[in-house]
């Protein structure tokens, strides 16, 4: 027999699929597709030198499928983490008689175990740099007898201030986190900066204390969290030191909202506040927000709005109304780990044409960019990844296609076999059969069409006169291929039965079973 199939091919294969079970399939289901594909690839079954080799690698391929599934143990991890959870270290002095859930547990420890020696290497960067901007000038403009003045018939719109801070954690148990973080900050000519460094200790899953200093200055904060209910955590804190208070607060997070409410008693701040958000359950994850915040500072109230502008960074701009803070714009993009915030402060009053111009202008500014600029760049990274996913897929679906039509020849003589069979009995006789993608939309005409005949695979798959396909990816199947990496494909089969033809289409992961009175073919039409 051929050697043991290497990591990567493994990688490649999806067990339940290339046996064509269920994933709940039982051991009598495993056993019973295990000898038929062992019958199909059975190396002494071929005697041509080609065919026989690639009997022989689907054979064992199919060997090696069919002894992880049929060990419950190995059938568990499988289950749950996948062929890469078979690979991890430990395993082999674990006690075999263990349950899905013991062995969950034990995985989870293993990983921690790995995890704790990885501990060292994080440090989870995190930066913002706020520049804040005085358009005043737009709104609150001078009497008509300064209009002389040189230059003073346009705005004047300034830069007053700029903050620069980075943080970095170091793990040092798993219970312990330092914390160093450095800040930079210039406000209309005058400047400063600190460094600051915190020590954090879980205490428990109900809360952490935290020991802070800024310079000189130590702190101290301390953390207590409990569940109120499945979506609900209560939190209190204390913060000792620079800016000392009490706060409290009860966050509800759905998946359709979030709901904040918080009191906080200290010097010089003291305040309550009430926030809500509503999550648009849409790919660009948008989120539209609102809240109302008193305090000793004034009243405040807040609303805006964020989405995702690409897979890494999330755009949100809000409008804050205060007395007496006046009206200001606010902009936000959040990229990976670092975060960009300008506040824009428009007026010292509450006029409603800042108001509305801080509330119309983004959203217009927002959906011209998205249409001229953000979308097309999407576009064209979406197709630059799919191109790159391609060309390093392309080694191994030219392995693959060759790997599907060495099994389609080796699938001649049974498909020979189980057509005249059908035949006999006015059965279940494929015709035609793609698998791939296919372009209905007269739109996307232009769009190239990737399918490849699969007509041999499925007719090899039909018993008694039925065919049965899992939810699972096709192009795991015998005989299949991936034609197209990375774009939705579908199944499209037709088929003779009881000598009449039916048609149907199915999704890539959609199960399938044939015939049915619904796939018909009205030939009276």
């Amino acid at each position: 027999m051929a050697t043991a199939l290497s990591e990567e091919e493994l990688d490649n294969e999806d067990y339940y699929s290339l046996l064509n079970v269920r994933r709940e399939a039982s051991s009598e289901e495993l056993k019973a597709a295990y000898r038929r594909l062992c019958m199909l690839y059975h190396p002494d079954k071929h005697r041509d030198p080609e065919l026989k080799s690639q009997a022989e690698r689907l054979f064992n391929l199919v060997h090696q499928a069919y002894e992880v599934l049929s060990d419950p143990q190995t059938r568990a991890i499988y289950d749950i983490y996948g062929k890469r959870g078979l690979e991890m270290e430990g395993w082999e002095v674990v006690e075999r008689r263990r349950t899905p859930a013991e062995i969950r547990e034990e995985f989870e420890r293993l990983q921690r175990e790995r995890e704790e020696r990885r501990l060292q290497q994080r440090t989870n960067p995190k930066g913002t740099i706020s520049v804040g901007v005085d358009a005043t000038d737009l709104f609150d403009r001078y009497d008509e007898e300064y209009e002389d003045v040189s230059g003073s018939s346009f705005p004047q719109i300034e830069i007053n201030k700029m903050h620069i801070s980075q943080s970095i954690e170091a793990p040092l148990t798993a219970t312990d986190t330092a914390i160093l973080s450095g800040s930079l900050s210039t406000q209309n000519g005058n400047g400063g900066g600190s460094i600051n460094f915190a020590l954090r200790r879980v205490t428990s899953a109900k809360g952490w204390g935290e020991f802070s200093s800024r310079g000189i200055r130590p702190g101290l904060t301390t953390v207590l969290a409990r569940n109120l209910d499945k979506n609900t955590v209560g939190y209190l804190q204390w913060r000792w030191g620079i800016q000392s208070a009490m706060n409290t607060s009860i966050v509800r997070d759905t998946k359709t909202s979030h709901f904040t409410v918080a009191l906080q008693l200290g010097i010089p701040h003291s305040f309550a506040l009430i926030s809500y958000q509503h999550k648009f359950q849409d790919d660009d994850q948008t989120r539209v927000k609102g809240s109302l915040k008193a305090g000793f500072f004034g009243t405040v109230v807040e609303y805006g709005a964020e989405r995702k502008i690409s897979r890494h960074s999330v755009l949100g701009a809000a409008v804050s109304v205060g007395v007496p803070q006046g009206v200001s714009l606010k902009v936000k993009l959040n990229r990976a780990s670092q975060t960009y915030f300008f506040p824009i402060h428009l007026t010292d009053q509450l006029l409603p044409s800042a108001m509305f111009y801080a509330t119309v202008g983004p959203l217009v500014v927002y959906f011209a960019m998205h249409r001229l600029i953000i979308k097309p760049y999407l576009r064209a990274q979406k197709e630059k990844e799919l191109e790159k996913q391609r060309e390093s897929a392309a080694t191994d679906v030219l392995q693959k296609k060759q790997e599907a039509e060495s099994a389609v020849r080796l699938m001649q003589e049974s498909v020979r076999r189980i057509i005249e069979a059908e035949e006999s009995r006015m059965g279940l006789i494929i015709v035609n059969a793609w698998y791939g993608k296919f372009v209905n939309d007269k739109s996307r005409k232009s769009e190239k069409v990737k399918v490849i005949d699969v007509t041999v695979p499925l007719q090899c798959l039909v018993k008694d006169s039925k065919l049965i396909l899992t939810e699972a990816s096709k192009a795991g199947l015998p005989g299949f291929y991936d034609p197209c990496v990375g774009e939705e494909k579908n199944l499209k089969v037709l088929y003779q039965f009881r000598g009449v033809l039916h048609q149907v289409m199915v999704l890539d992961s959609e199960a399938l079973r044939i015939p049915k009175q619904s796939h018909r073919i009205d030939t009276d039409g």
